[in-house]
């Protein structure tokens, strides 16, 4: 019997839209999290505030929330000294995203970058694609562990990084795995690309021959962009696409940080976004679920 997660895909191949969620790091800091505190460790210290992050994008209309995993590699976590919590964290995160996810709802499970350069562009002696493989793995088994229904590989910026992290959660469990990389505008080129050259085009190719079920982009500059990268996808794939951009570029006043984007001003741009062929839409940094209530309100739109 296959795992629930794979509705996921299918309800997207027969042209069902999804609401994803919307920024966590947001939402943490507005709670009381220290610029440098490790976000991961608030599903042991302050279950109750993340497990409420969840139920609020629930209650705006997300059909698949987050765990808040996102830098829950041992790599990044060892940065905080508690490398050896990855397990107990993960399988937390993924606890806590479950208890507030309604019985149609879906979870995925989050698995952001590590924060170290592959060994093609660092400086020091870099990561193997083995030894990101490595982490990987053992964060997949941890959120499976805890019952999520599919795996969220974002805010990639290097190939080998993405495709090593797909490669992990194919090998640890039958779950679907979306997948998404950050591009950069380049204004003078006009043109998205990630940090090392590649295309919206190249990267959805990429990403899917590494094994990815859905692919697509978040963060980056905002939704303006997201419909750009999407159609470009779109025209090299038929498969899932997914994008859930920032609320726009960050505004930083003093040790205020704000995004350009209101939850009005953002979700104007998402019939468009569904326009290009985004078949996954919610929102990153800088959002809320203000944001994603009126994201919702734009998919259900669609549908009458």
């Amino acid at each position: 019997m296959k795992a629930r997660g794979w509705e996921v895909v299918e309800r997207l191949r027969s042209g069902e839209t999804l609401v994803f969620d919307g920024g966590y790091g947001t939402m943490l800091f507005a709670a009381g999290l220290l610029n440098g505190a490790c976000p991961e460790l608030w599903n042991d210290t302050h279950a109750d505030v993340v497990r409420g992050i969840h139920r609020a994008y629930v209650d705006a209309g997300s059909q698949i929330v987050e765990t808040n995993t996102f830098g829950g590699t041992r790599l990044k976590l060892d940065e905080y000294r508690i490398g050896d919590r990855t397990r107990e964290l993960n399988a937390q995160g993924a606890r806590l995203a479950r208890a507030a996810a309604p019985s149609g709802g879906f979870v995925a499970g989050s698995i952001g970058p590590t924060s170290r350069l592959p060994q093609d562009y660092a400086l020091d002696a870099g990561v193997t694609d083995e030894e990101y493989e490595t982490t990987f793995r053992e964060q997949a088994e941890a959120l499976a562990e805890g019952g999520v229904d599919l795996f969220a590989v974002e805010t990639m910026m290097f190939p080998q990084e993405a495709t090593a992290a797909i490669r992990a959660c194919k090998k640890v469990v039958d779950l679907p795995v979306m997948a998404t990389m950050f591009f950069q505008y380049e204004e003078i080129h006009d043109r998205d690309r990630t940090m090392w050259g590649e295309s919206p085009a190249d990267v959805a190719k990429s990403l899917l021959a590494a094994g990815a079920d859905i692919v697509g982009m978040n963060c980056g500059r905002g939704p303006d962009r997201a419909i750009v990268i999407i159609r470009e996808m779109r025209r090299v794939t038929d498969a899932p696409l997914v994008a859930y951009p920032n609320a726009g570029l960050p505004v930083t006043t003093g040790d205020t940080v704000t995004y350009e984007l209101g939850p009005e001003a953002m979700a104007r741009e998402y019939p468009a976004l569904l326009d290009a062929g985004c078949n996954v839409v919610g929102a990153c940094c800088g959002s809320n679920p203000e944001h994603i209530r009126l994201i919702a309100e734009v998919v259900r739109s669609r549908k009458k």
